[in-house]
């Protein structure tokens, strides 16, 4: 029996960060698939929507960009533009600032003069007047300028020889995989590793698809891992730091606050001028016993952590704890 909730009284107590949490699963189960949608289309949840906008600004904010920067600090790598695709970098610019600016107007604004523009962020206090196309009367890198704005990661794919790939980008957030590594690679090659995705032809389908989309067009769609700790980098570069937790969270009389479920909104971006296809990934991370505050969510992704195959459980490197956070979240407990 489904168990649910009056959605009223709760999303008046509930903090936003659940109201506002892209819950990822419809049923007891999960599959690998495309889950394609139209972009900018609001989603209810059984306790607040989500999905209204293109670039969510939310409380994480000034934190996330504050732990973008210190990770380029410390690994510039994170940013990398090969030399063809410095058009597409102004191009996402051009594209993502009149977004913003129109879905926070009481926040942002962008004006532009033909090439001349003024774009205004009251969250960083800045008002800056830049020419577009013109990488010297930015303060910084178009892409790293573009990251300082944003919390979504950014990935640009290059179409060319009838496939696409992936020449450039800023990505701090990775879970579980190095986009340093897949810089270069094909559509194909970069989805090689994912199980059950090549026999039952999702990444060609999903190829297919993006190779189709219209200039200006947008799409979005979700993926899911979890997160020891609220961690974003989970890349594979700084594994040794948070690899180790895996084999001992499920034995943490803590897991429910510490273990996160981590959903991605991913949005399909063909950008208008240079036919270039941006992939934005923003992530979000909720805890066990944030989840466990919303019956219907626990009982869900329970279940789905039950029925996961064990290899799909291997790839997104849960399997050695999925099932004590399935029976904690089926057992109805309350975090310590």
């Amino acid at each position: 029996m489904s168990i649910t909730i009056d959605k009223d009284s709760e999303l008046a107590v509930l903090p936003e960060r659940i109201r506002k949490f892209p819950f990822p699963f419809a049923n007891d189960f999960y599959r690998y698939s495309a889950n394609v949608e139209p972009a900018n289309k609001d989603v209810a949840t059984e306790v607040g929507n989500w999905g209204a906008g293109l670039i969510d600004i939310d409380e994480f904010y000034h934190e996330e960009l504050a732990d973008r920067e210190a990770i380029l600090k410390r690994d510039p790598s994170r940013m990398q533009v090969l030399p063809h695709m410095r058009t597409a970098v102004w191009d996402s610019i051009a594209t993502l600032l009149p977004s913003m600016a129109a879905e926070n107007p009481e926040i942002m604004s962008f004006q532009r003069d033909g090439d001349t523009c003024r774009w205004q962020n009251s969250l960083q206090s800045l008002d800056l007047e830049f020419t577009m196309g013109d990488d010297d009367s930015l303060p910084m890198e178009p892409m790293r300028f573009l990251g300082t704005q944003i919390q979504d990661d950014i990935v640009l794919l290059d179409v060319r020889e009838n496939t696409m790939w992936l020449d450039a980008g800023l990505v701090t957030f990775a879970a579980d995989w190095s986009f340093g590594f897949d810089v270069g690679m094909t559509f194909a090659e970069i989805h090689g590793p994912v199980p059950r995705v090549k026999e039952e032809n999702i990444v060609s389908r999903a190829e297919k698809f993006l190779l189709r989309l219209q200039p200006g067009e947008q799409f979005r769609r979700t993926n899911w891992t979890m997160t020891v700790g609220r961690r974003l980098d989970t890349s594979t570069e700084t594994y040794p730091e948070w690899g180790p937790d895996r084999g001992t969270i499920a034995d943490d009389p803590d897991m429910p606050n510490k273990l996160h479920l981590r959903v991605e909104v991913q949005h399909l971006i063909r950008l208008p001028h240079s036919g270039v296809l941006m992939f934005l990934i923003r992530s979000y991370l909720l805890p066990l016993s944030d989840i466990a505050k919303v019956p219907s969510w626990r009982e869900k992704f329970g279940h789905v952590l039950a029925e996961l195959p064990d290899d799909m459980a291997e790839y997104k490197g849960i399997i050695r704890y999925r099932k004590a956070a399935s029976d904690w979240l089926l057992s109805g407990k309350s975090a310590a």
